[in-house]
């Protein structure tokens, strides 16, 4: 008998992992992110496909991988993954290599103001895919295979038309395009919702003239979030949007409102608190969303019963203020939840009845980390849809009934394509921070536009005892976030670079290190948007007024004090629902009037 090979642990693991993916069914072979602390080690992915399998010419990453064990044949996790171009290993090690090497100079407040046709470029190729012209003649398989041609054409012409460099992330997956293409099909009034940080981000121009001109749809306009910006700039943008497109409707709004009776206390600013009471029923932006919508559907259709579900809410969070999750839940009204799947690729006509038997459809589409489902649970009063701070959240649409002749549909986040530089966009939440193969970048980006090292009170890596500061960079923030924090890596025990990084971009994501982009010409005109009536009733609605400039500093200043006592450093544990606000939503760091406190250069 021959003697057999040696056979290590190593490939005998490697062996087990290939056999049981095979049994997945996993026809590309991609490894679980489990296997890696953070998943962002580059995957060996030469080149993915759409979802039915049509090979595509640019190389792409697959992100949000899920674990497909035990869950049957029939359905597949990752099918409404994200699906971003690669970045290839020279220029990740490039920016690498500027990020310990660039001295970081703070930019002018000009470089805030963002005008929404610099970066979609209106009229040009950057647009969205549609869904091509079908008859009922089609089989199911040639109108897959038609969307797929299309789709394939619709990246080519955008590749040829931009480079890599200058294209910004968006959407190569197909399957999660279908699923916008359903409610805009579906619906009857169009949300589109954004983050009043940067709605200039989150508002696509071509999405615009599609629902309200070749639809004949309605569209509003949900500034979300409005608690994290100040209220002048809200106000700004709220008649930016209303000068420059004026089909649309505005609504502000915010599902965790500041609660002035809630005490201050500096020691727990960043502490993670529980929910407690009715937290969803403050939401802030129903009753303006109520009246849109009465004033959109002009009486076709009895929205009576939406506005005494929220004075019930109303009532019973004024007189149970004190009931929990679970006594919470019991007391709510049944809301009817619908999973939509497959459904989705089914052919509906293209000129649907409006408000069919009596119901209106409202539409919730957007892009990634604006709260989109945060806003549907606001709505109800209550959590009906599972939220996460992890982009790519929402793998497909669900409707649910708010009333008997109100329904609302929750659309998964799409990321549209632009000309807007990538480090904005993972500031923006849009790229899951886990995930990110180079995050000291937009760090730099960050620490430019606002003075981090002064925040959260670091220290230079190189500082000497003679008081004289060498120049920072982006590296050096991220090593002194960690020399702070304490992160080391495990074998060395050197500081964790990687994971100081990630750290500050979720505190950038959550609201807590705050980047406010701005309208062009608002540096002009401040004092007048300050000065606003609107801008004081906002103010007075947020419980902002009264809060003295003394208690808005410390706040500020404690803000690099306590985060290590609750690290919330990794994705992968931050992807449960998330019942309750991060602590900035509570606290607010940016206070009535962050120019004063922060210059310039923040918000």
């Amino acid at each position: 008998m021959p003697r057999k090979k040696p056979f290590s642990v190593k490939q005998k693991k490697k062996q087990l992992q290939e056999k049981r993916e095979r049994k997945r069914g996993l026809q590309d072979g991609v490894r679980s992110s489990s296997s890696s602390r953070s998943g962002s080690r580059e995957r060996k992915e030469n080149q993915t496909d759409t979802s039915d399998g049509k090979s595509i010419t640019q190389q792409i990453r697959r992100l949000n991988q899920q674990p497909t064990q035990g869950l049957g044949h029939n359905y597949d996790p990752n099918r409404y993954r994200l699906h971003f171009e690669r970045e290839s290993r020279e220029e990740v090690q490039r920016r690498k290599k500027a990020a310990r090497q660039q001295v970081l100079k703070p930019v002018s407040e000009k470089s805030l103001e963002l005008d929404i046709g610099d970066i979609y470029r209106p009229g040009s190729n950057l647009d969205f895919p549609r869904r091509p012209s079908w008859n009922y003649e089609m089989s199911r398989e040639q109108l897959m295979s038609q969307e797929e041609r299309s789709f394939q054409e619709y990246l080519d012409k955008i590749h040829g038309s931009y480079t890599s460099e200058q294209l910004s992330y968006f959407e190569h997956n197909l399957e999660t395009w279908r699923q916008l293409w359903r409610v805009l099909e579906m619906s009857d009034i169009v949300l589109l919702i954004t983050d009043i940080r940067h709605p200039v981000i989150n508002f696509p121009p071509a999405l615009y003239e599609y629902v309200t001109g070749e639809l004949g749809l309605s569209l509003i306009l949900v500034l979300n979030k409005v608690d994290l910006a100040p209220p002048a700039l809200v106000i700004a943008w709220k008649y930016h949007f209303r000068l420059h497109y004026p089909r649309v409707h505005i609504v502000l709004f915010t599902s965790f409102p500041r609660d002035p009776q809630t005490p201050k206390d500096l020691k727990t600013v960043l502490k993670k608190r529980r929910k407690q009471g009715r937290i969803w029923t403050r939401a802030q932006g129903p009753e303006q969303l109520l009246r849109a919508c009465e004033t959109i559907t002009a009486g076709k259709v009895d929205l009576s019963s939406w506005k005494e579900k929220m004075d019930r809410d109303a009532a019973g969070a004024s007189r149970d203020t004190g009931l929990g999750e679970e006594e919470d839940d019991e007391e709510a009204s049944a809301v009817l939840v619908e999973q939509q799947t497959d459904v989705t690729l089914e052919p509906t006509g293209p000129n649907r009845e409006r408000y069919k038997d009596g119901v209106v459809t409202i539409g919730c589409v957007g892009f990634p980390n604006v709260g989109k489902s945060s806003l549907i649970n606001g709505l109800v009063g209550r959590k009906v849809v599972s939220v996460s701070r992890t982009p790519g959240h929402t793998r497909y649409f669900q409707t649910y009934f708010l009333t008997p002749t109100v329904r609302l549909c929750d659309c998964p986040g799409l990321i549209f394509p632009s000309l807007l530089p990538r480090q904005l966009q993972v500031l923006a939440g849009i790229y899951p921070i886990a995930q990110i193969q180079e995050p000291y970048t937009s760090v730099g980006y960050l620490a430019s536009r606002i003075p981090i090292q002064t925040l959260l009170r670091l220290r230079h890596p190189e500082a000497q005892d003679s008081g004289h500061e060498p120049p920072w960079c982006a590296w050096d923030i991220c090593e002194a976030w960690a020399e702070k924090q304490g992160y080391k890596t495990a074998k060395a025990a050197r500081n964790d670079v990687y994971r100081a990084a990630n750290s500050l971009l979720r505190l950038a994501a959550d609201g807590q290190l705050s980047l406010c982009l701005r309208p062009p010409g608002y540096s002009d005109q401040r004092a007048s948007w300050e000065s606003h009536p609107e801008t004081l009733e906002l103010m007075m609605m947020q419980g902002r007024v009264g809060l003295s400039d003394e208690d808005e500093k410390e706040e500020l200043s404690s803000s690099g004090e306590e985060e290590g006592e609750k690290d919330r450093d990794a994705d992968e544990e931050g992807e449960g629902d998330e019942d309750t606000p991060t602590p900035a939503r509570s606290s607010n760091l940016a206070g009535s009037n962050p120019y004063a406190l922060l210059g310039e250069d923040e918000c």
